[in-house]
């Protein structure tokens, strides 16, 4: 087997680390593993398949000789490398926002559109934790009809906002109990007992910019440029794994049947759906894993070809180290 130059800029982050973590389980077939963050971690050593890796410096010239890059830095560290990895001859699988929505640069969820990564020119990006989530369970409703429209509410976990952000969670919860200062930094407000509908920054229509990934991202990975799609983002006091309410409005009208059996079949699913037995998506359910669980699926009661579900996955994993990796397994293909 072909074994591939893999780079990870980015690679003492959070996402950097389970990408690190998810290489190893899935076996990839990586011959050099150059693990590239700041200055501040340089010469620090991480374990992969019992060897110690000494961390270098993300600079340019950095990624020459590598075959694959994969990217859980910032935008602006995005931006800044972009170019200079795709001069070195390495593809670049991008987990920030910064070319989601440029044309020429494929987005990707490899259980719906594993072909468009064909039509790289060098850059793929990896799309937003809550938009993966929610089309890999809502997809096998698109090949039964074609979906006109989504009315979603997203539950995301701290751990969206980065590492320090289920830890300021567990340091609000310790302060709670030991009646001392309640302190916030990564979040607006306090998050222990508390959930914020604020995620993103706010534009001129009301809905801030992670609530417009939804729909923006939505028609380009779906390949639905006409999806119309309306969304509220609220932060929820849960260390990891997003949960998403998704009302489905379809061409045609589809029963619950046709729903379950279709989810229960799809790639990247698990139909998780017995009211009677209490059996439905819950963060702690679906941390630490790569399927995206599907329950509470019901007509819905407002609008005539609609569906309702409940869906929940893992953020750090499948809404984003997890899918990067797949999507350069895709790539190798």
């Amino acid at each position: 087997m072909k074994k591939y130059n893999v780079g990870i800029l980015g690679a003492t982050g959070a996402v950097g680390r389970e990408m690190l973590r998810i290489l190893e389980e899935r076996n990839f077939p990586v011959n050099e593993l150059r693990l590239l963050a700041s200055e501040r971690s340089v010469g620090k050593k991480i374990s992969f398949k019992g060897e110690e890796i000494t961390i270098k410096l993300a600079d340019f010239g950095a990624f020459e000789g590598l075959d694959i890059v994969l990217g859980a830095a910032s935008n602006a560290v995005a931006k800044k490398f972009a170019d200079d990895i795709v001069k070195a001859g390495a593809v670049f699988v991008d987990n920030s926002s910064a070319f989601r929505m440029c044309d020429d640069v494929p987005l990707v969820v490899p259980e719906i559109n594993a072909e468009d990564v064909k039509k790289n020119k060098g850059i793929i990006s990896n799309p937003n934790c809550s938009t993966i989530i929610t089309l890999v369970a809502v997809n096998a409703i698109n090949k039964l009809s074609k979906i006109k429209g989504m009315v979603a509410s997203t539950y995301q976990a701290t751990s969206g906002a980065g590492a320090q952000g289920p830890v300021e969670l567990e340091d609000q919860m310790k302060a709670i109990i030991n009646g001392t200062e309640i302190k916030n930094d990564v979040f607006q407000y306090q998050i222990a007992q508390n959930v914020i509908p604020h995620i993103g920054s706010f534009g001129e229509n009301g809905y801030t910019t992670e609530e417009m990934k939804m729909q923006n991202e939505g028609r380009k990975i779906l390949h639905l440029p006409e999806l119309k799609v309306t969304c509220t983002c609220v932060r929820v006091p849960v260390v990891r794994s997003h949960s998403i309410s998704v009302t489905v409005l379809t061409e045609d009208k589809l029963s619950v049947e046709q729903v379950r059996d279709a989810v229960a079949n799809a790639d990247g699913c698990k139909l998780y759906d017995d009211g009677e037995n209490k059996l439905y998506p819950m963060p702690l359910v679906t941390s630490d894993q790569d399927l995206v669980f599907v329950g509470r699926i019901r007509e819905d009661l407002v609008f005539d070809n609609a569906i309702t579900l409940w869906c929940c996955g893992d953020q750090v994993r499948k809404g984003a180290a997890t899918n990067a990796i797949q999507i350069a397994e895709a790539l190798i293909k």
